[in-house]
């Protein structure tokens, strides 16, 4: 029987990786482009499953750590895609940015804020590379405004097939996070020392019996989660075909086809605005969708 093994890129089983120290400070190192003994500590903090409302059912699970105490770094991964993800993760690193701040403390003790993102769906669609990094830079000159917020993404569907020769750290990492099979967890595993005490700690996991049943209700939330969001889309296009056709028979085809093409367009609006909510709150999303606040509350009550 083929030994069980969770995949990294299922957020339960990555948060529980990087409770591994060597595996924490190897991957860092990757996506920092620094050296793991550069890192002098990258201490856990809290790792939640974040709900933005009551009617959350999937949550958001992130890992929190402190490195070399002056950067604060939060790491989520995300399966499914969003159309919303530059303004959410841009939302929740300004968060952790300004709650560093009490009341008369000075500004000089912000600490940077690192937003890493492992993406399982193309976010820029007419790019080729699966890596970028982002910081607030003057527009003409390129002058760096502040190094105190930056973001990491990796678009897991982009990375390349094959491991050739003298590839990068992060390019390593990344294809342990993707990768399922366990060849391909070996393989990477003997090329990094960081990836093979993640393997290890990998394979300890899965095949702890309490673990394996947190695993597979994180799995089984998150596919309820895509199949809801694929059955809330057909029901708006099954809803946007019989207002047309009903639209139709009373004042033509023609007339009915658009009224069908409405409605449906009305039931996608209603359908991303819940969408968003599982990530956003009520008053950003109002504000992305060019609407209020009462009538997002009246589509998540609806």
């Amino acid at each position: 029987m083929e030994e069980f093994l969770m995949k990294p890129k299922i957020d339960f089983a990555f948060k529980e990786i990087m409770e591994d120290e060597t595996a924490r400070k190897g991957f860092l190192a990757a996506v920092l482009g620094l050296k793991p003994e550069d890192i002098k500590s990258a201490k856990i903090q809290n790792t939640n499953l974040r709900k933005i409302h009551a009617g959350d059912k999937q949550g958001i699970l992130d890992v929190n750590i402190l490195l070399n105490d002056n950067t604060e770094i939060n790491i989520e991964i995300q399966l499914t895609e969003s159309k919303v993800w530059p303004d959410r993760s841009l939302f929740y690193l300004s968060k952790k940015y300004v709650s560093q701040l009490k009341e008369g403390d000075p500004y000089t003790i912000f600490k940077r804020c690192v937003a890493i993102n492992i993406l399982d769906f193309k976010l820029f669609k007419d790019q080729e590379e699966y890596y970028s990094c982002f910081h607030i830079r003057e527009d003409k000159r390129n002058i760096l405004f502040t190094d105190k917020m930056e973001f990491h993404i990796i678009e897991l569907p982009k990375l390349p097939k094959e491991i050739k020769e003298g590839s990068s750290e992060l390019l390593l990492w990344s294809k342990f996070i993707g990768s399922e099979k366990k060849e391909d967890f070996e393989m990477l595993a003997e090329m990094n020392e960081g990836i093979r005490s993640a393997y290890q700690r990998l394979q300890v996991i899965s095949q702890n019996d309490e673990k394996r049943i947190e695993y597979e209700a994180r799995m089984k939330a998150i596919h309820d989660f895509n199949q809801g969001m694929y059955e809330a889309e057909e029901r708006g296009a099954e809803r946007g075909r019989k207002e047309g056709h009903k639209e139709g028979l009373r004042e033509g085809r023609q007339e009915g086809h658009k009224e069908g093409l409405r409605e449906g367009r009305q039931e996608e609006r209603k359908e991303n605005i819940r969408s968003m909510l599982k990530y956003l709150p009520i008053e950003q999303v109002a504000k992305i969708m060019n609407t209020t606040a009462a009538e997002v509350e009246d589509i998540l009550n609806s």
